[in-house]
């Protein structure tokens, strides 16, 4: 399995201007210092501690295994090993798994998916001890979208564990301040399951009008992905790594969500539209602009790459201004991105602020890799299958696989699955499964049938990859959660199953 490198440098992004520190991605450049005017250094340190916390619990484990392989045959192993765990990984693996290495050897496949799933919980929980820190930040960006004309955000990226982190990381909004985000291969998303959920959080607040006043919109964002330095193979797998593809066909779903709704409860008014490209080797966003109708094109986008460099060397206001230009200049293009005027106030100010934060997630990357990750393809560490963990908020740390039932998700498995062959199965390494559904405590009864729908998608996943199965290369996690975010994560243990 790919381990990726570990974060480093975090002691430079606490570090004001004054301390003449030089980002790599400026190093031809020697003679400025180069920080972006508008990076926010607190907030790159603190992801940076949270990245290297997260991603130290999953790249220790096949280290930690190999030392305890070498060392099984010894008279005290379990003590030793109990020790090693304990220091290393966090926790300590069942005795019995221990205590009969001497006869059979150690079960390295159990002991891996063991430790991976440990290190899920642990960065759950991690996750869920910092949100009551965040409750302010969480309050003011809902505060923002409101303000900009939007009750209601709903993200739909590629399931691609490289935009894993998108919330968090490229995007720099608090999770909680998004109502949905789910994850399809391609960005595929279900027209009917999106329309569904567009249902229950209108019907919502008809019944709470103060969640937001009646001229209010829903904003329904698709998110792809492309590779700038390998376009030819590092793209999106499920549009065969072409950029073009990608980009039109999460145009093509945003257009059928649209129309399903005005064809249905003639309000497409109150929809607004977004479109949003990735650069995964360097998480630069492009934003395709919609004119004043709310249409998109693909050819008609701002790109912060671009704008990065562009800014450079301004003061922060002027910074902010020029950003907000480029959303005007590219509505201004003519040829095949011409549209019909400018975006609403609302939609620009939404946009200039995405452009803004994401200018400090193109120089975290600097700052900790370069300019861009080592590892420009796949290398996550588990398939996560159901509702996912929105707590787990970073980069190639799982592959997604949003579904209800394995019918229904049966193209975004068979990549998941495809990708680990690749990873792990050609290693030796199974592949760990973590089935996890979120319940609603409300609803009497809900916690029950949402365990029996996990037992059922495990046993649907065993039977359509028998193979897989019948070598021992298939482990699974079943957990439960609560709907409010940073629920505690609940494991289903052996009497449940």
């Amino acid at each position: 399995m790919a381990q990726g490198n570990k974060v480093g440098n975090i002691p430079a992004l606490d570090n004001d201007l004054s301390s003449g520190y030089i980002a790599p991605v400026c190093d031809s450049m020697p003679e400025r210092n180069c920080r972006h005017p508008l990076t926010n250094m607190r907030q790159n340190a603190h992801l940076a501690r949270c990245e290297e916390s997260i991603t130290n619990r999953f790249y220790s484990i096949t280290s930690v295994l190999k030392h305890l392989g070498n060392i099984q045959h010894n008279e005290n192993f379990v003590a030793l090993a109990n020790d090693i765990t304990s220091k290393e990984l966090d926790f300590n693996f069942p005795l019995q798994s221990l205590e009969s290495a001497w006869i059979n050897g150690l079960d390295m496949k159990l002991l891996y998916s063991k430790s991976i799933f440990n290190a899920i919980n642990s960065s759950v929980n991690q996750f869920s001890e910092d949100l009551g820190r965040n409750e302010d930040s969480k309050v003011d960006t809902h505060s923002f979208f409101l303000d900009c004309g939007y009750h209601s955000v709903d993200i739909t990226p590629c399931s691609d564990g490289r935009l894993k982190g998108l919330s968090k990381y490229i995007f720099r909004l608090p999770l909680s301040a998004i109502t949905i985000r789910n994850s399809y291969a391609g960005a595929l998303l279900n027209v009917e399951s999106n329309v569904r959920d567009w249902e229950k959080i209108e019907l919502s607040r008809l019944r709470n009008p103060s969640s937001g006043s009646s001229a209010s919109r829903y904003l329904k964002i698709v998110v792809y992905h492309r590779s700038s330095s390998d376009p030819l193979h590092q793209g999106c797998a499920a549009h065969g790594s072409n950029d073009k593809l990608a980009a039109e066909a999460g145009l093509e779903k945003l257009t059928e969500f649209h129309s399903a709704i005005d064809n249905t409860y003639s309000c497409g008014s109150q929809i607004d539209l977004l479109l949003i490209g990735v650069d995964t080797d360097n998480d630069s966003i492009r934003i395709h602009i919609p004119d004043s109708n709310g249409e998109l094109s693909i050819h008609r986008f701002v790109d912060t790459a671009d704008l990065y460099n562009e800014t450079l060397n301004l003061n922060s206001d002027q910074a902010r201004v020029a950003l907000f230009n480029s959303i005007d200049k590219s509505s201004d293009m003519s040829g095949w991105g011409k549209g019909e005027g400018k975006p609403s106030e609302g939609m620009r100010k939404v946009i200039s602020n995405l452009l803004e934060y994401n200018l400090s997630q193109i120089e975290y990357v600097a700052d900790l890799y370069g300019g861009s990750y080592p590892d420009l393809g796949h290398a996550e560490q588990f398939i996560s299958v159901g509702d996912g963990f929105q707590e787990i908020q970073l980069r190639n740390i799982a592959y997604y696989a949003h579904l209800d039932t394995v019918e229904e998700g049966s193209a975004d498995l068979d990549i998941g699955i495809k990708i680990f062959s690749g990873l792990n199965i050609k290693k030796g390494l199974p592949i760990p499964i973590a089935i996890h559904y979120r319940y609603d405590s409300k609803v009497p009864g809900s916690r029950a049938r949402v365990v029996q729908k996990s037992k059922r998608v495990m046993a649907a996943i065993l039977n359509r990859y028998k193979e897989l199965a019948v070598g021992n290369n298939l482990f699974f996690q079943l957990s439960v959660q609560d709907l409010p975010l940073g629920s505690d994560l609940e494991i289903i243990d052996k009497e449940e199953l």
